[in-house]
This record gives C-alpha cells, sequence and structure tokens, in this order.
C-alpha cells in the first residue's frame, strides 16, 4: 500500500503585509502631499510593518524546538539553535531601524542627522553580524570568489556612479557623500549575495535582500537630512524600511524552517552583466535630462563601470565553456558504459556523487534504496554481492540508475510513479530472496526496502528519506519494502534517540518508579501496589514502558533494568514495612527476564538483603508470554513459588484456549481487564461471572484492573471480585505520595 507523502506546510497569510504596506502608503502619500508634517509621517508610515517584522522575529528567536528535535540528531539541534540566535539579532536591527525613524517627529532638526546616522551605523552592524551567521553559508571557492568580487565592483562602481549622477548640484556634503559611497559599496554586497543565494539558500538570499533595503533607505534618509531637504521628502524612506524589514523576517522564517543548502547552481549571467550597465545608463540619461552636460569628474567615473563589466563578460563565457566540457565528458562517460541494448555493462557504475547529480536533474519519479543481509547478520560474500547486484540491475528498467551506496546497500533511481515504484521494489524483493549458488551450498539473503518519490525535492533528503524508510523495513522484520512518511521519520528519530540515551540510564540515575495503589473493593482498604517503570530521560523527558522495553530488548539491557526495577522495588516494600505497612509489591517480568536460568536466584537474593518476606513480592507475567514459552515459564513460576512469591497472571483474555490453561499455571492472582465486567452478548451473564467461579475454584484471587469508572468498580464488586485497580481507585504516583495517600487508611495487612 502506498503511503502518501508528508503535506505541504501551510503558507503564512499574507494579509497583514498587505496591511500595513496599504497602511503606510497612506501616511507616506499624506506626508508627501502636506497632509501630515514629514518626520511623523515617516514615523506612522513604517510603524505597522517594522511592528509586524518584530513580533515575527521575536517569535522565531524564542519559538521552543519540538520534542522530537533535540533527539533527532545533535546537528538539526545545533541548526536550530543558530536559527534562533541569527533572528534575535535580526530582530535587534529591524528594531534599530524602525526607532531610528520613530524618533524623528520626537527630536529637533539639529539632532536628526546625528540620529539617523548612529541608527544606520547600528543597524548595519547587527545585520553583518546575523547575516555571517545564517545556518549553511559555505566557503567560496577561488573561482568563485573572483567571480563575486568582479560582480560587486560593477554594482558598487555603477551606484557611486548613479548616486553621483543623482545628488544635487553644487557642494557635497561630507557626511551625504561619505554614507552615498559607503552604502552603495554595502548594497552591492547584499544584492550581489542576494542573487547568488537565490536558489541554493532562498531563506538567506531574502535575509540579504531585507538589509540591503533596510540600510538603503536608512541611507538616503542619511542623505536628506544632511543636504537639508524639506520635511515632507522624509516619508520616501518608508518604502524601503518596510520592504526590508518584512523581507528579513520572511528570510529568518524560512531558514528557521530548517532550510538545507541545495545544489550549486549555474548563477544566470544576464542580471549580473545588463544591470550595472543599466544602473549607470538610467541614472546618465536622468542627469543629462536635468542638468545638460556632464564634468569631467562624471565622464571618468562613469567610464570606471565599462571595466568590471568586461571582466565579468569574459568570466561569464569561461564559466560556460567549462559547463559545455563537463556535460560532454559525462556524456562520453555514460557512453563507454552503455551496452547496444541501452543497458550498463558494469552492473554497479553509479557512485553516490553520481547519484546525487542525476537526482538533481530528474524532477520526478522514486528513490529506492536496498540493503542486504546475510543470515545471521553476517556480511554477504564477495560472489553472492556480485550475483545480488547482477540481478538488481536486471530487474531494473532500462532507464533506471544503479548505485552503490556501501558494501552491501544499493540505490535505484527511477522515473516510475508510486505504483510502478512501489512494484519495482517488490519485484527486486523477490528477485534478490531467491537462493544464491555456491560451492559450499546455497546461500540466502534478507533484503530490505526504502521507497520516497523525489518530486523535485532535494536529492540529500530524498536519500536520506528513503534510508530512514529502508531501516523502518529492517525494523518490521526485513524482506518487505516500506514507504517513506514524515509521521514514520519521526518515529524512526525518536527510536534512534532512544537507542542513544538509553544505554547508561540505571548508571546515570535516570530511572525510577511509580507505584499503583490495589485495593480490596469491600471497605477501599489498601493491599498492595504494583511498581510502574519511569525513564527521567532529561533529554527526551519521560518515556514509559510501551517505549522504553522494546529498545531495551534490542539492546539488551531488560536484564541491567529488571534487576534495578526489582531491587529499588524489594526497597520500598522493606520501607513500608517499617512504617507498619504489610502490603504486597507486584514487579513486571518480560520473557527475557523470566527466560534467564539465575532469575529465581537473583529474586530470592533481593529479597533477603531488604528482609522482605517473598510472600510480600508478586511477579507479573503477562498471559501472551505464558502462551509463547509455556514449558519454560511454567518452570520458572514453580521456581518463584518454591521460595514463597506469589504469582500474578496478566491481561488475561479469558478465551477458551487461556481457560484450558489457566489450570495447568502455578499462580496466585489473576488480573482482568474491565471489559469482562459488562453485560455478556445475547443477554448472557458476564464474562467476569465465568472467570470468578472458575477462580474461586483454583483458589486464585481476582484483581479487576483499568478501573477508571464508579460503575466498572460497582460491577467487578458485584461478579464478587476481591481487588481492584484503575483510576478510579487511585493514580499513580511517587512513593511519597502513595504514603500520602495511605494516611487515609489506618494499617492494616492482607
Amino acid at each position: 500500500m502506498t503511503v502518501p507523502p508528508p503535506a505541504v506546510p501551510r503558507r503564512r497569510s499574507i494579509l497583514p503585509d498587505v496591511a500595513v504596506s496599504l497602511t503606510g502608503a497612506v501616511f507616506l502619500l499624506a506626508g508627501v502631499a502636506g497632509a501630515l508634517p514629514g518626520p511623523a509621517a515617516a514615523a506612522l508610515a513604517v510603524a505597522g510593518g517594522f511592528a509586524l517584522a518584530c513580533v515575527r522575529l521575536a517569535w522565531l528567536a524564542g519559538a521552543a524546538t519540538p520534542t522530537h528535535m533535540p533527539a533527532a540528531n545533535g546537528r538539526r539541534a545545533r541548526r536550530a539553535a543558530l536559527s534562533r540566535r541569527v533572528a534575535a539579532i535580526l530582530d535587534s536591527a529591524v528594531l534599530v531601524a524602525g526607532l531610528t525613524v520613530a524618533v524623528l517627529p520626537l527630536s529637533d532638526a539639529a539632532h536628526r542627522l546625528p540620529i539617523a546616522l548612529a541608527g544606520l551605523c547600528l543597524t548595519g552592524a547587527l545585520h553583518v553580524t546575523a547575516l555571517l551567521r545564517l545556518p549553511g553559508r559555505s566557503r567560496l571557492s577561488g573561482p568563485e570568489l573572483v567571480r563575486r568580487t568582479v560582480d560587486v565592483l560593477a554594482l558598487g562602481v555603477s551606484l557611486v556612479f548613479a548616486g553621483w549622477m543623482l545628488l544635487p548640484g553644487g557642494p557635497v556634503p561630507a557626511v551625504a557623500g561619505v554614507a552615498a559611497a559607503g552604502g552603495a559599496a554595502v548594497l552591492a554586497v547584499l544584492a550581489v549575495a542576494a542573487a547568488a543565494e537565490r536558489r541554493r539558500r532562498p531563506g538567506a538570499a531574502r535575509c540579504h535582500a531585507g538589509a540591503a533595503l533596510t540600510l538603503g533607505g536608512l541611507t538616503l534618509l542619511v542623505v536628506l537630512l544632511a543636504y537639508g531637504a524639506p520635511d515632507r521628502a522624509l516619508p520616501l524612506v518608508a518604502a524601503p524600511l518596510v520592504a526590508g524589514a518584512l523581507l528579513t523576517a520572511a528570510g529568518a522564517r524560512r531558514t528557521s524552517g530548517g532550510e538545507r543548502p541545495g545544489l550549486e547552481v549555474a548563477p544566470a549571467a544576464w542580471p549580473r552583466l545588463t544591470a550595472p550597465a543599466g544602473i549607470a545608463a538610467l541614472a546618465a540619461g536622468i542627469h543629462l535630462g536635468t542638468a545638460g552636460q556632464f564634468s569631467t569628474g562624471a565622464m571618468a567615473l562613469g567610464l570606471t563601470v565599462i571595466p568590471p563589466i568586461m571582466v565579468g563578460e569574459l568570466l561569464a563565457a569561461a564559466d560556460q565553456r567549462r559547463r559545455v566540457q563537463r556535460l560532454a565528458a559525462r556524456e562520453a562517460w555514460l557512453r563507454r558504459r552503455l551496452g547496444p541494448d541501452g543497458r550498463t555493462v558494469d552492473p554497479m557504475p553509479l557512485t553516490r556523487a553520481d547519484l546525487i547529480r542525476a537526482m538533481a536533474e530528474r524532477s520526478g519519479g522514486a528513490l529506492l534504496v536496498v540493503d542486504l543481509h546475510g543470515m545471521g547478520g553476517a556480511v554477504p560474500e564477495g560472489p553472492v554481492l556480485t550475483e545480488a547486484a547482477r540481478r538488481l540491475r536486471a530487474g531494473s528498467e532500462t532507464h533506471d540508475l544503479v548505485a552503490r551506496l556501501g558494501d552491501t546497500e544499493y540505490a535505484v533511481l527511477t522515473d516510475a510513479g508510486p505504483v510502478l515504484a512501489y512494484a519495482l521494489g517488490l519485484r527486486l524483493l523477490a528477485a534478490l530472496g531467491e537462493p544464491y549458488p555456491r560451492p559450499a551450498g546455497v546461500a540466502r539473503l534478507g533484503v530490505s526496502v526504502g521507497l520516497a518519490e523525489t518530486s523535485g525535492g532535494d536529492p540529500e533528503d530524498v536519500l536520506r528519506q528513503a534510508d530512514l524508510a529502508r531501516r523502518r523495513a529492517v525494523q518490521l522484520g526485513r524482506d518487505r519494502v516500506e514507504w517513506y512518511d514524515a509521521y514514520l521519520e519521526e518515529q524512526l528519530v525518536r527510536r534512534l534517540d532512544l537507542e542513544r540515551e538509553l544505554p547508561g540510564a540505571v548508571a546515570r540515575g535516570e530511572l525510577d518508579l511509580v507505584y499503583q495503589p490495589v485495593v480490596a473493593l469491600a471497605d477501599r482498604m489498601p493491599v498492595g501496589t504494583e511498581a510502574l517503570l519511569r525513564w527521567r530521560s532529561p533529554a527526551l523527558g519521560t518515556v514509559l514502558p510501551a517505549e522504553l522495553l522494546p529498545v531495551a530488548a534490542d539492546l539488551d539491557l531488560t536484564g541491567e533494568i529488571g534487576r534495578w526495577v526489582l531491587d529499588r522495588a524489594c526497597r520500598q516494600a522493606a520501607a513500608w514495612s517499617e512504617g507498619g505497612r504489610e502490603l504486597w509489591m507486584a514487579v513486571n517480568v518480560t520473557p527475557r527476564e523470566l527466560a534467564a536460568p539465575d532469575f529465581v536466584a537473583r529474586t530470592a537474593t533481593a529479597l533477603a538483603a531488604y528482609d522482605v518476606a517473598p510472600e510480600r513480592l508478586v511477579v507479573e507475567v503477562a498471559e501472551p508470554v505464558v502462551g509463547a514459552e509455556p514449558s519454560t515459564v511454567v518452570a520458572r513460576l514453580a521456581g518463584l513459588r518454591s521460595i514463597g512469591v506469589r504469582i500474578a497472571l496478566d491481561d488475561f483474555r479469558a478465551e477458551h484456549a487461556s481457560l484450558a490453561q489457566l489450570r495447568r499455571l502455578p499462580i496466585d492472582l489473576l488480573k482482568v481487564g474491565p471489559h469482562l465486567v459488562g453485560p455478556g452478548g445475547d443477554g448472557q451473564r458476564p464474562l467476569i461471572d465465568v472467570v470468578a467461579n472458575l477462580a474461586d475454584r483454583l483458589g486464585v484471587e481476582l484483581v479487576v484492573e483499568g478501573l477508571e469508572s464508579e460503575g466498572q468498580v460497582a460491577g467487578a464488586r458485584r461478579a464478587g471480585c476481591r481487588y481492584g485497580q484503575g483510576f478510579a481507585l487511585a493514580r499513580p504516583a511517587t512513593a511519597e505520595r502513595v504514603e500520602a495517600w495511605f494516611e487515609e487508611y489506618p494499617s492494616t495487612a492482607r
């Protein structure tokens, strides 16, 4: 059965962005038209956008990591923490920029320029700090660094030229000249970085673009104030500032969602070449239309735009030539390996890197990860693996790509849809599971197949997803095909976390017991308690036995944990005995513990160590365990009874086979669920009456567990059941709370 792909997360609504943008536009127009004072209009125009951006960034900075994330893997947790720190710094940058404009109407004209300069410098420093810490930033290679430098020079010089052309005539204030030149350089760096990262790291690209707009708006504010521009010109800075703040918040949200660096994509050459020339030409045209001529300095500055553009064209041509050569070499490499029928001659021609490149070139299909297991966990022999590789290639379609990922792990990339891809997985499962002839006799392999849809996703992510599905197939017993889905990943990551944290939990003192009282239904007096295991993991929280014990069994930690439980339960029983509470203590025992040859002797040792009477200990064993290995279980239970320990049969199902088996088992207590208390079908008497009658004849006491309502308690009492356990009577609690609960009843021994 095909498992649907994970759901795409909902996009954030754009209504708040539209609302604050429209509101800002209204205040901007009001300020330019003179309906509002310029500084006040500027402050009001940016208020909504900056408030929205600050709230979003503050939420990202304070957002808690999901419970499965810190455990999911260390790298993912560190990336999430780094994203939160970056969001906090960006929040500070946006806040400073907003406050810079907000205080304009509150300050006199003489102090506005220093305030704007301080805001520009501080905002720029915060933005640079945050952008350098964005997750996924990679070191540039030599050619990339040269190309990036040339692009920055071309765009920076064109922006300086445009600023020179557009500044008013006459002397240029020193502050305006420095701010314009410095702003042009910073804008060039940020714009080139945003363009370079727009496909590989879209979130980072938005952060760079947002920083460029924000700093550009503050630079414009400094220039306007330095020239003493009229107040009605000040609201013009609101447009780039609001756009920059919202874009910064959007980019931070994208990176905080776990943005992974994608494959490098060859950057388009035309924007890098035409943007500087277009900016310079447009500025020159505006200047020529207003001033009518160029000064000598302006002409010299305009000529300096040409060399970096020409160098950029040469670099673009060289990049294109190298790409063509690589494609030709790749095509020739494939023609060495393809036979006349279009199939590969070498059964394993592709490496992991080849597979990643091939996945990047495909927009659909599926990836299968195939793992081979020798019998008994042994690594398959070389000739067997060679034959398995041949079968893998033969069982795939002509255009499927087969790669080797490890000694016994392979991958098949297919263009088929989900149904056909699953059919391919079943076909490979059957072919690889056939016997392998060899001189010493036939060999057999276990096969596990994980399947994930590519759907144009990041190749590394798709490969990881298929491998997680493969691990799930191994956990479920091998010789099966499993699809990936998001819930599966959570389960597997959780399982890996448990396997990593559980070893050493006993030594670290992380295990704990809670106790649920068992009461006499006649008078609600406590007669015993059941010890229930809890793992208080600092990394994973409280883990219950249903999740803990299967992992402990796989890691061969059942014996260590069982010994700890028995020791702690006996110690607590002894403590309660000293306080005058002669109650029984029930502990649950797993099949592996019960099968241990020294289990009976170990139990006797624990009882003697704390001077606990054997009859005060009740060993609970689940009925399905008894049915699986009756002879071994009966022998161990008989050994426990021989030393005086009482036995409880848990999870009794009241089926015909169970009732027949009940006569052969050496038990003292029978624990049944509340479902037996209800009325029987077709007007027959409740099953609890049948079980109670049989228990009475066998001399076995009944304990009804799982009682969650007073109606169930009353039904169990009417049926003649002596003991009860459940939330309706008492909830599991720590030893201290159970002792406090005991104080409501006089001391009694049962």
